[in-house]
């Protein structure tokens, strides 16, 4: 025995059966209650667990304002396409603008060139003329018809005879004439046979000098075989010749329609 079980607080109680029954009770009773939720939280875990969410509704005024920002972005987006497109098409009329300004000036400095060009040869045109008719002025001026003889002399005597007769195209005579049926019948006269047309003509002799002309000879307007008229030269500087329907056969000074060649066949 206990050398404290005489003190009485020191005593345990004792167990009633009662006390014994109360707590059997109580285990027995936990561990069915124990038993009672492991049976219900295995049933709870067997079937799944169905949450619903309930989500707002749109309201009217809600739906007009997402809407209303719908049309507002397509709109933004349209006009920034547009905006796109005109700075697309002032940038290329830019670009075709310059274009078209550099091919202006280079046309321009073109025509410039070609006018100044032709400045330059009608010039030299006109000087060459002028030069042309002062050497045929001072070649023939001391040449006189008086001095030509024989056939020379019957050949312009004849064309001389004929100045104021009309100019007809294919005319040989007696009253009208074309520039070679004039000179084909002047040489006629003296037994020369000519070709029919200005361009034979112009080389049906000797090619002579315009400076060195002489009495009776050919001349010829464009180029030896090629020559549109032909004319007799009379001496002192002029010649005769049917020239054109509104002036016919005429006598004119050389420097009034200066030839270009002339042919000797005396």
């Amino acid at each position: 025995m206990s050398h404290t079980a005489h003190i009485r607080s020191h005593r345990k109680p004792r167990r009633t059966a009662t006390t014994s029954l109360a707590m059997r009770v109580g285990v027995t009773g936990g561990v069915l209650s124990m038993a009672a939720a492991g049976a219900s939280a295995s049933a709870n875990a067997a079937e799944p667990v169905t949450q619903t969410l309930e989500l707002p509704t749109l309201t009217a005024d809600l739906a007009s304002q997402v809407a209303q920002s719908a049309d507002a972005t397509q709109q933004a987006a349209a006009n920034y396409q547009l905006q796109a497109e005109r700075d697309a098409a002032a940038a290329k009329a830019a670009k075709q603008a310059k274009s078209d300004l550099a091919e202006a000036k280079h046309k321009a400095a073109a025509k410039k060139k070609a006018a100044q060009e032709a400045a330059r040869k009608a010039a030299a045109e006109r000087a060459s003329r002028s030069t042309e008719r002062t050497t045929l002025s001072a070649s023939t001026s001391t040449t006189s018809s008086s001095t030509a003889t024989g056939s020379a002399a019957a050949v312009i005597a004849f064309v001389k005879a004929q100045v104021g007769d009309a100019y007809v195209s294919g005319g040989t005579g007696p009253n009208s004439w074309d520039c070679s049926g004039l000179v084909q019948a002047a040489f006629k006269q003296v037994g020369v046979d000519l070709p029919r047309v200005s361009q034979d003509q112009s080389t049906a002799g000797t090619q002579v000098s315009l400076s060195n002309l002489q009495p009776g000879d050919i001349l010829y307007w464009g180029g030896a075989g090629s020559a549109y008229h032909v004319a007799v030269y009379v001496g002192d500087g002029m010649f005769v010749g049917a020239q054109n329907p509104s002036t016919g056969v005429v006598e004119k000074p050389l420097s009034y329609d200066p030839p270009t060649g002339a042919v000797r066949v005396l």
